[in-house]
């Protein structure tokens, strides 16, 4: 064991997941950082990824409300919106350290197309659809960043992304295992995807 971790190297190798599934991620960031240790772009990216969270967290709310969902698609939304709670409030953390103040979801009002909370089968679709956005956000965002600290999270977040877009897929029937290779999302096309999404 890595004397002051807490964490084996065991539950490190089989358990890494745990550290972002388990909600940890914001505790383990929230170390304090001086405002204005990142640069301008790397803030512009946390903003662009705090929209895709909220907009994660609505859709999910707003899914699990139609009470269309089953007992295992349900579960499976609940745990995932357990874990877009987390990464946002690092994010926003995160953010916050650095003097700006994060969006919250009553800044955005968010709208989707009207077959979207019609069945099961649609919503999961769409949710789909919101996961590979955020994925390839995450992705694109790591190719720009320039504060380590930073770069961290975002890929201990990606990680978790890349198992929702796995979870969401086997309830559909579709293959877990998709590209080898996940597409980037450069910033103007993740800002004109949330765009679509503002009502």
């Amino acid at each position: 064991m890595t004397e002051g971790t807490g964490i084996s190297r065991a539950r490190l190798v089989h358990g890494g997941a745990a550290l972002v599934l388990s909600g940890s991620l914001a505790s383990a960031l929230a170390v304090p950082a001086s405002a204005g240790t990142a640069p301008d772009g790397d803030l512009a990216a946390l903003r662009l990824l705090i929209g895709a969270e909220l907009l994660a967290l609505d859709f999910q709310r707003q899914a699990l409300a139609t009470g269309k969902l089953g007992s295992e698609a349900a579960a499976t939304v609940k745990r995932m919106r357990a874990d877009e709670r987390a990464h946002y409030a690092a994010l926003a953390n995160l953010l916050s350290q650095a003097g700006q103040t994060p969006a919250t979801a009553d800044d955005i009002d968010f709208a989707y197309p009207k077959p979207t909370f019609r069945t099961e089968s649609s919503i999961l679709a769409r949710g789909e659809e919101l996961e590979a956005l955020q994925l390839g956000a995450y992705i694109g965002a790591s190719a720009n960043l320039q504060t380590p600290r930073l770069r961290i999270a975002i890929a201990q977040i990606s990680a978790n992304e890349a198992q929702h877009t796995a979870a969401l897929a086997a309830l559909s029937g579709r293959p877990l295992i998709g590209k080898p290779f996940g597409p980037a999302l450069q910033p103007d096309a993740v800002s004109a995807a949330l765009d679509a999404y503002e009502s």
